[in-house]
């Protein structure tokens, strides 16, 4: 019998998930790796050569470190899990003129339930992840997700959405340590070249980093659909033509095609009429927000309105100062100063401290 039980750790071949797993394997868990296959090149046109997660490499990078260690690992192909909700998500959020946050979406409905439901056939009692995060369990009995010592590296944001009953059998193994940190374990474990892997900041599935190719290879005939339609100011006055809604984000301002004698940005996308606004920065200044789909992670609800909230609208985003109200099932966030670039359909995550109090996405 191993000392802690046994674990099931989502390996996917880079420095931060196989550190995690040799340090539970060490610290006397009985570790299982898996690695999750959720893409490939050939269904979402990416380039020919495949990096990153669920490449080929970087599986057998994963299989051959459990190996080294002594313990078991699996490949779970969640490629159709994965493509029906998380890329069709994706894609459908663009067409209503949002900007998705597939990460989100990934650990919440996939990723965890994934390997939930592959611990149990395992007989594991927890699972664990590479994320920059930290857990602990309240003396309410409720789990709470808090930011990582890495504060370029935390990775708190994107868990917003996982439920309490999942937390209760995740394990964040590096939410103590640092990235520098990190990779010297590699090295000490003489994974020099694991320890030298480069970082991806990239959505998985848009490898090439171009979600506008990725989009006009996933919906047929997309370009023609929607090119020829307007750019307006504020006040409704036409100033030229786009190429089509859905390749604009809120707050975009280089890519317009459209010259004018200041700095213009995308301040509102209307997808009924294919029409993309323009304005000044002063423009995209908002004090107030709503945000839908909610999840609690510190309580089970926010009763009355809560001050000195820090509200993130975006992944690197240092966050506001803000009062948060909840309305069923939605949050308002009045934030204490004006913010900018709001975008729909972007996740909006509270903070109490350095603790999550949840998130939620932006309307």
């Amino acid at each position: 019998m191993s000392k802690h039980g046994r674990i099931l750790v989502a390996m996917s071949g880079g420095v931060d998930s196989s550190v995690a797993a040799v340090m539970l394997h060490e610290q006397g868990y009985e570790v299982i790796g898996l690695t999750m296959k959720t893409w490939d090149y050939a269904s979402s046109g990416g380039s020919s050569k495949e990096t990153g997660c669920c490449s080929l490499d970087s599986i057998n990078d994963a299989r051959t470190l459990a190996v080294n260690y002594g313990f078991p690992h699996y490949i779970l192909d969640i490629r159709d899990e994965f493509g029906d909700y998380v890329i069709d998500n994706f894609v459908d959020e663009y067409l209503a003129g949002r900007t998705p946050n597939p990460c989100v979406l990934c650990n919440t409905h996939i990723k965890w339930e994934a390997l939930l439901k592959r611990a149990n056939k395992l007989d594991c009692e927890f699972i664990a992840t590479g994320h920059y995060a930290n857990i602990r369990q309240q003396d309410s009995g409720r789990y709470v997700i808090s930011k990582g010592k890495d504060e370029n590296k935390d990775q708190s944001y994107v868990l917003w959405g996982v439920s309490q009953e999942n937390l209760a059998r995740t394990k964040f193994p590096l939410g103590s340590f640092a990235k520098a940190e990190i990779r010297q374990m590699a090295l000490d474990m003489g994974q020099e070249e694991l320890a030298k892997k480069s970082e991806s900041y990239e959505i998985c599935f848009v490898p090439d980093n171009d979600y506008r190719a990725f989009l006009k290879h996933k919906v047929e005939d997309l370009e023609d659909r929607v090119a020829g339609g307007n750019f307006v100011l504020s006040n409704g006055m036409v100033v030229g033509q786009h190429k089509g809604y859905p390749f604009y984000t809120i707050g975009q301002r280089k890519g317009l095609g459209v010259a004018f004698g200041e700095p213009m940005f995308v301040t509102q996308i209307l997808p009924e009429s294919n029409t993309v606004v323009l304005g000044r920065a002063e423009e995209l200044e908002r004090r107030e927000a709503l945000v839908r789909n909610v999840n609690l992670i510190k309580y089970s609800s926010i009763e009355e309105p809560m001050n000195d909230v820090i509200t993130k609208i975006r992944y690197k985003d240092a966050g506001m100062l803000s009062t948060i109200v909840q309305e069923k099932n939605n949050m308002r966030v009045v934030f204490d100063h004006n913010v900018s670039a709001i975008a729909p359909g972007q996740s909006a995550v509270f903070y109490e401290g350095n603790d999550l109090l949840g998130g939620g996405f932006l309307v």
